[in-house]
C-alpha cells in the first residue's frame, strides 16, 4: 500500500510538472507575452502593452528587444510570442513584399486582411502616428533654400549634402527609388554614419539633410523640418498591434483593452516620448507608464 502511494505521488507531481510545461494550468490561461523589435519606440510601446494587459490582471512575460522584423514574425507564427508592435508599411513592403501604396486606409486593409488569410494573426487598430521614412532639414536651412518638399529638396540636390546610414544608398527605399520617383539628381555629397550620429552632424552644420524616421524623437528636441514627400514614395507606416488568433480568441477582451491606447499616439506624443528616452536616458517602463497613468490607462 505505502508503494501503491508513492507511485501516486510520483505520478500527480509529474503530471503537474507536465502541464505546467505546456502551458496547461490556471495561470497560464491568463498568461500573454509581449514582445517588441529592437529600437527604442518598439521598447516605449512593447511597455504601454505590457502595463495595459497587467493592470487589467493578465500575467505577461515580457520578451523586449527580440530583434528585427523577421525575427518578430516568425515568433508570432512559431507561437513563441502572443503580440508586438508593427508597421503597416513594414507588413506591406517586407512581410508580404507588395508594392508601396500611399493610402493609410488602403494600406491597413490589405495587411489586415493578408495577414488574416496567410497568418491567422490580427491586426488591432492602428495609431494616427506614421513612423513612416523621412528626411528632416534644420528649419533655418530649408528657409534659407526655400525647401518644404522632396521636390524642393531635389531641386536643390547639388547644394545640399545628406547624412545617413550606409544602407541608404542602395535600399529601395533609399537613394535609388528617390531618384526613381524624383527623376535622376546628385547631392553634393553622402556622408554615410552610423544611425546614432546622424543628428549630432546636422545640428553641427557638416551636413544639411538627414535620413531620419518620422517619430524619431530628436526631430522634436532639434525642432527640425521633416519634408513632405510629395510624390508619395514612402506608404504609411502607423502602428498597431499584431496578435495571434488564438491568443484572441482565449482572451476577447485584450483587443478593446489595447485598441484604448491607439487614438492617443500621434507623431508629436511618439517624438516626445522617444526623445524622452534616447535624449533624456530615461527607462522605457517609466517613459510608458508616466504616459499610461496621464491618459487615466491605468492606475
Amino acid at each position: 500500500m505505502y508503494k501503491k502511494h508513492i507511485l501516486l505521488l510520483l505520478t500527480a507531481v509529474f503530471l503537474a510538472a507536465f502541464l505546467t510545461a505546456c502551458g496547461a494550468t490556471d495561470d497560464d490561461e491568463n498568461r500573454v507575452v509581449v514582445a517588441s523589435k529592437d529600437f527604442t519606440e518598439q521598447f516605449i510601446l512593447g511597455e504601454m502593452y505590457a502595463q495595459l494587459l497587467e493592470d487589467a490582471g493578465y500575467t505577461v512575460t515580457r520578451r523586449l528587444n527580440l530583434g528585427g522584423t523577421p525575427v518578430a514574425h516568425q515568433a508570432l507564427l512559431n507561437g513563441e510570442i502572443d503580440l508586438y508592435p508593427e508597421y503597416t508599411g513594414t507588413g506591406l513592403l517586407t512581410v508580404l513584399g507588395l508594392g508601396v501604396m500611399s493610402d493609410e486606409t488602403a494600406v491597413y486593409n490589405t495587411v489586415r486582411d493578408a495577414y488574416a488569410e496567410q497568418f491567422s494573426l490580427v491586426w488591432l487598430d492602428p495609431a494616427p502616428m506614421n513612423n513612416t521614412q523621412a528626411l528632416a532639414m534644420t528649419r533655418a536651412r530649408a528657409a534659407e533654400l526655400g525647401i518644404a518638399t522632396f521636390s524642393d529638396m531635389v531641386a536643390n540636390a547639388d547644394q545640399l549634402v545628406l547624412i545617413g546610414p550606409p544602407e541608404f544608398a542602395e535600399r529601395e527605399d533609399g537613394l535609388p527609388g528617390l531618384r526613381e520617383v524624383y527623376g535622376d539628381f546628385t547631392f553634393r555629397n553622402f556622408i554615410t554614419v552610423d544611425p546614432g550620429l546622424r543628428y549630432q552632424a546636422i545640428q553641427s552644420g557638416e551636413a544639411d539633410v538627414v535620413v531620419a524616421f518620422g517619430t524619431d524623437g530628436e526631430l522634436a528636441a532639434f525642432d527640425l523640418l521633416s519634408l513632405i514627400d510629395d510624390q508619395g514614395l514612402y506608404p504609411p507606416y502607423q502602428v498597431a498591434p499584431v496578435v495571434r488568433q488564438a491568443t484572441l480568441d482565449a482572451n476577447p477582451e485584450l483587443a478593446n483593452l489595447l485598441n484604448s491606447l491607439a487614438p492617443l499616439l500621434t507623431d508629436d506624443t511618439m517624438q516626445r516620448l522617444n526623445n524622452e528616452v534616447s535624449g533624456e536616458g530615461r527607462e522605457p517602463a517609466d517613459v510608458a507608464r508616466d504616459f499610461l497613468v496621464s491618459q487615466g490607462l491605468i492606475e
